[in-house]
């Protein structure tokens, strides 16, 4: 539920994002403006991603849900494993969620991306 309660989030955040990116450079139908624009969006959801992962390991929506995320001895996430992280997790939206599917079939119910970045969710 954290997840969908994130993406909520994220779309706000998206949508002022790609106020500014339009203001500044108008249209971004046309290439090569839309792969750059693209490249913007994921920047930013990397950046609000990994700002919270580094900074307290808690996005908003893991707090109100009383998430944390840690490396398996319980400490703060490295930049590396937040930036594997954000990238294994993207991968596996493309692939039909495919890091969450993991879950489902993980003795510890960890998510493929926490399984592959020595990282886990835990509650608070």
């Amino acid at each position: 539920m954290s997840g969908a309660y994130d993406l909520l989030l994220l779309l706000a955040v998206l949508f002022v994002a790609a106020f500014v990116f339009l203001f500044l450079f108008g249209s971004a139908v046309e290439p090569p403006r839309r792969y750059f624009f693209q490249a913007y969006l994921l920047l930013v959801s990397a950046t609000y991603f990994g700002w919270f992962w580094l900074h307290g390991g808690q996005t908003l929506a893991m707090k109100t849900w009383r998430l944390r995320l840690v490396t398996m001895d319980g400490g703060p996430l490295t930049p590396r494993q937040a930036c594997v992280r954000f990238l294994l997790a993207t991968a596996g939206l493309a692939f039909f969620g495919a890091g969450w599917w993991w879950a489902l079939f993980d003795r510890e119910n960890c998510l493929l991306q926490d399984r592959l970045t020595g990282t886990r969710l835990i509650p608070v």
